[in-house]
């Protein structure tokens, strides 16, 4: 399961076949639980288009050993070897009829404990009481971001499309990218399988056309330790 040669040249790789039918479910049966429980928690973000939970494996802890099953922590000892924790969780459900699209863009902040001033450190925001900030560009660099599928993504219901390679090219503005020579890919996604990205990488998202849910959660990981007393907000480190 080694993609890392795809993974630094192309800024992505997909792997299928990761998660079993009953481990989709049992995946599902926890965040169900959850969201039925506790609707009213100030991490999930609810609209007719999305509904997401943040902070994700804070809010379902009980989740991380189904979701770090032998295939996963091989698939990252692999690519990347050891020393990586999570340091950020996202859970997407894009509904049957979303609207919900995301023009192109590249993943440049991380989530900090405090806001301080440390050099290089810049664009701070405050969303939920939640810090937010651009680091160096060699911390983005040596970060990189896996997305589990819980539903078959195709083109029709929010795969992701992203500029193969744009990940090596730094930090950019959009219009800096020539289009017409640059090539693009639609990363269409079984069910149990993930994807795999760089943040640099410059992706996007459709509207839904075909009446079909996608759900994905979607971890960021690093081994970085962070400058003059800033530290990860959703630092955890996960069992190998």
């Amino acid at each position: 399961m080694n993609n890392s040669r795809e993974i630094y040249s192309e800024g992505f790789t997909i792997i299928n076949n990761v998660y079993a039918e009953k481990e989709i479910d049992k995946l599902i049966s926890l965040i169900e639980n959850k969201t039925k429980n506790d609707s009213d928690n100030a991490t999930f973000r609810k609209s007719q288009d999305l509904f997401a939970i943040r902070q994700f494996h804070k809010e379902i802890p009980e989740i991380l050993d189904f979701i770090f099953n032998e295939n996963l922590k091989k698939i990252i000892e692999s690519n990347f070897g050891k020393g990586y924790f999570i340091t950020k969780s996202i859970y997407f459900d894009k509904p049957e009829k979303s609207n919900w699209f995301v023009a192109y863009h590249q993943d440049l902040t991380i989530s900090v404990d405090q806001k301080i001033e440390v050099e290089n450190f810049e664009n701070w925001t405050l969303k939920q009481n939640q810090f937010a900030v651009q680091p160096p560009k060699e911390i983005l660099e040596d970060n990189f971001t896996i997305r589990i599928h819980i539903d078959k993504t195709t083109k029709n219901n929010g795969a992701l499309r992203v500029i193969n390679n744009s990940h090596s090219k730094g930090i950019l503005r959009i219009e800096n990218l020539n289009f017409e020579t640059e090539k693009e890919t639609i990363c269409e996604v079984e069910k149990g399988g993930i994807m795999i990205m760089k943040p640099l990488l410059f992706h996007a998202s459709n509207k839904t056309t075909n009446n079909e849910r996608r759900r994905v959660i979607h971890i960021e990981f690093s081994r970085q330790q962070l400058p003059e007393g800033l530290d990860w907000s959703e630092k955890m480190i996960y069992k190998n």
